[in-house]
């Protein structure tokens, strides 16, 4: 079961996406997977990772539907689940079953790199989904479970079990456990300087001059 941490979770929730993907360019961390948005206007979400596989029917023995449920239940209150459905893009990867026992188990939302179904129930339990499209079609006889609480891919991305996630409605960012500190002090120091440059914007300063005093083009070099 995925350890959560309140305080990270937190602090994730304070800063964006972008704020994110802008500190792991300056630490040279690959984590920010592209066109994973949220399915309708649903909450930000941050949590650790809860990892499935899904492949394409035939490819693994266990059934989909109940490898699903199972990686629900391994990740527990506080996770995110997170589905590599690069195998089988065009399948629906989750459902309105799996969203509902997910929403009981209190993991705090879905993020896949496939597409979704059942998009009116996430609407009705509030199950934040995020994820690259719809589908209406069932996965039954069309995909497989390949594992779960296992590294896996999102989006190309490297992503452990206990992993961090935040997805906003800018995207999706995965933050490796061992560096999220460092990744969100980054984070923090990048959303001040922009609130900073509006700040002073408004105020009536020059926007280059207000650039240039935070060496903002040149914050996300080393020795920047």
């Amino acid at each position: 079961m995925a350890q959560t941490d309140s305080r990270l979770v937190s602090q994730l929730l304070a800063v964006s996406t972008p704020n994110v993907s802008d500190a792991l360019d300056r630490l040279g961390i690959e984590g920010a997977p592209q066109g994973i948005l949220p399915i309708y206007p649903c909450a930000k979400i941050a949590g650790p990772a809860a990892t499935l596989k899904v492949v394409p029917f035939g490819q693994a023995e266990e059934s989909i539907v109940l490898g699903t449920l199972r990686a629900i239940v391994k990740g527990g209150a506080g996770s995110v689940l997170v589905v590599d459905g690069s195998e089988n893009p065009h399948i629906n990867s989750f459902g309105g079953v799996a969203g509902a026992t997910a929403k009981h188990n209190g993991l705090v939302g879905c993020v896949s790199d496939a597409v979704v179904r059942d998009v009116d129930e996430y609407k009705v339990y509030g199950m934040p989904v995020y994820c690259k499209g719809i589908a209406q079609q069932s996965v039954r006889g069309r995909s497989a479970c390949a594992g779960y609480g296992m590294e896996i891919r999102l989006g190309g991305v490297r992503v452990r079990p206990g992993d961090y996630i935040l997805a906003d409605d800018n995207g999706t960012v995965v933050i490796p456990h061992e560096r999220v500190a460092e990744v969100i002090t980054f984070a923090q120091k990048v959303r001040a300087t922009e609130e900073r440059v509006i700040a002073e914007i408004r105020a009536g300063a020059d926007p280059v001059e207000a650039h240039q005093r935070v060496n903002y083009d040149n914050m996300l070099k080393a020795n920047g």
